[in-house]
């Protein structure tokens, strides 16, 4: 038990700490590289947070609990949504006036109405998968299709350059991506080891 709560506070210091660096990183990287800072926060920074969701289903699926799986797909996405947002708009609201916004939210319906389709047969297959799949990778082509194009979005303007730009070197900030991924996936990992961990009544080993 003492393990386990170790591993949460430690998880929980590390995952903060290591998120920080991660998108620094990738700001920085995108900056020096001259890629829209927009693209780099809806592909780069997306995947990167999305990993440990990923993972974690990936290893369910592998050991045969698609239900785990399924539920934290779901689950990670509906605490986004409701709890990211919620807790966010409560420390500071939320200016909603962005053409990016009205583009995506469409999008994000349509998902979410083709994935509940998928569902209604009680099972999600390979080919569903593979339709899952090339619809990521349509989404993915417009949304670099839409940086390149640019635009007046008010969004796409803002100077979101951080602090260590203009000192951190293009080497340094891929390091720092790279390393700040690579400890988030495994504090992430951590932390819910723990979490498990100390909700089994019994406390045995997972």
């Amino acid at each position: 038990m003492l393990l386990a709560t170790a591993a949460i506070v430690a998880g929980l210091i590390l995952l903060v700490w290591s998120a920080d660096k991660f998108v620094e990183g990738a700001a920085v990287t995108a900056r020096h590289l001259g890629v829209s800072t927009l693209l780099i926060g809806m592909l780069v920074i997306g995947f990167g947070t999305s990993a440990p969701e990923l993972m974690v289903s990936a290893l369910a699926a592998g050991q045969g609990n698609p239900g785990l799986a399924l539920g934290n797909g779901y689950g990670s996405n509906i605490a986004n949504i409701g709890l990211i947002l919620g807790a966010v708009a409560l420390i500071s609201p939320l200016a909603v006036h962005s053409q990016v916004i009205r583009q995506e939210l469409p999008l994000l319906c349509l998902v979410t109405l083709i994935s509940a389709w998928l569902l209604l047969d009680g099972a999600v297959s390979r080919l569903d998968a593979v339709l899952l799949l090339v619809l990521l990778a349509a989404v993915i082509g417009l949304s670099i299709w839409r940086a390149n194009r640019g635009g007046d979005d008010a969004l796409a303007m803002m100077d979101d350059k951080p602090p260590s730009a203009d000192t951190m070197s293009l080497k340094a900030g891929v390091i720092w991506t790279l390393v700040g991924l690579v400890l988030l996936i495994a504090s992430s990992r951590l932390l819910v080891w723990g979490a498990v961990y100390v909700a089994k009544p019994s406390g045995s080993a997972i």
